[in-house]
């Protein structure tokens, strides 16, 4: 397990220091104008004045990004399974999961609103689209490279494909599964926002995705800002909270599938 040390969170936070203190300093020098580049103590100040709508909007959007992430995960691992139990349902299925990976995601929200309406169930149907390709292509790959040897070893001992999936793919998966959770888990944010962009403007609850469009559109870029400024932080804990989750409950259950 990664440890971290004072040094790796110190100098982060210094440097951000640094950069907020430059840019203040340069607003005073060079006075931007504030439609263009507002200085941090702006953006703090209307943020500030604003906290309850934007803790808010943040729960919205990480509610829907959870959701999606969860489902992405859940279907992702399933048809990873399905993809390695069967070169068919590979064949026959693989290519579309790439080809969902490469149209961009704006040109598939349209879409999805015609087809499930405006709301957080089309913002949560996003995520899931942008975020499960990572989840697949990595479980995939862990289920199907594992070693030789070893799968030699549990033929000889006369080992059931139920027993060779769960004592040896599994544990071998749980690695890749880590991994493409972690990309998964920051893609989540990108497809919650721009759903919301797109989507979420005609219902009660609204996300950052929902501020980002009104800043943009009503020239309030103190709002901008900080609407970035907040789906940044909750990628980060999204990606936090996904790799400290691997790092003790999968971990563990790898382990004790090996003994």
């Amino acid at each position: 397990m990664r440890h971290w040390n004072s040094r790796q969170i110190l100098l982060p936070v210094m440097f951000l220091i640094v950069v907020l203190t430059g840019w203040q300093l340069a607003d005073q020098l060079f006075e931007f104008k504030r439609i263009i580049l507002p200085n941090p103590l702006e953006i703090a100040q209307e943020s500030w004045a604003r906290g309850s709508q934007l803790f808010q909007a943040t729960l919205v959007t990480g509610r829907a990004a959870m959701t999606g992430f969860v489902i992405s995960v859940s279907l992702g691992t399933i048809l990873a399974l399905l993809f390695s139990s069967s070169a068919l349902v590979k064949a026959c299925m693989y290519p579309y999961m790439i080809l969902l990976q490469t149209v961009p995601i704006v040109a598939i929200a349209p879409l999805v609103i015609i087809w499930f309406g405006g709301g957080l169930g089309s913002v949560v149907v996003i995520v899931t689209v942008i975020s499960i390709f990572p989840v697949v292509t990595n479980v995939t790959t862990g289920l199907t490279t594992v070693d030789p040897g070893l799968a030699e070893l549990m033929q000889l001992y006369q080992a059931n494909r139920f027993q060779m999936l769960l004592k040896l793919r599994l544990p071998n998966a749980i690695p890749h599964l880590l991994t493409g959770a972690r990309v998964s888990a920051g893609l989540t944010i990108v497809g919650a926002v721009v759903g919301e962009y797109m989507a979420g403007h005609g219902i009660s609850q609204r996300g950052l995705g929902y501020y980002i469009f009104m800043g943009s559109q009503n020239h309030q870029v103190e709002v901008l800002y900080a609407s970035i400024l907040l789906s940044t932080l909750l990628g980060i804990m999204m990606v936090a909270l996904t790799s400290l989750l691997g790092r003790t409950l999968l971990s563990r259950w790898a382990f004790s599938l090996h003994q």
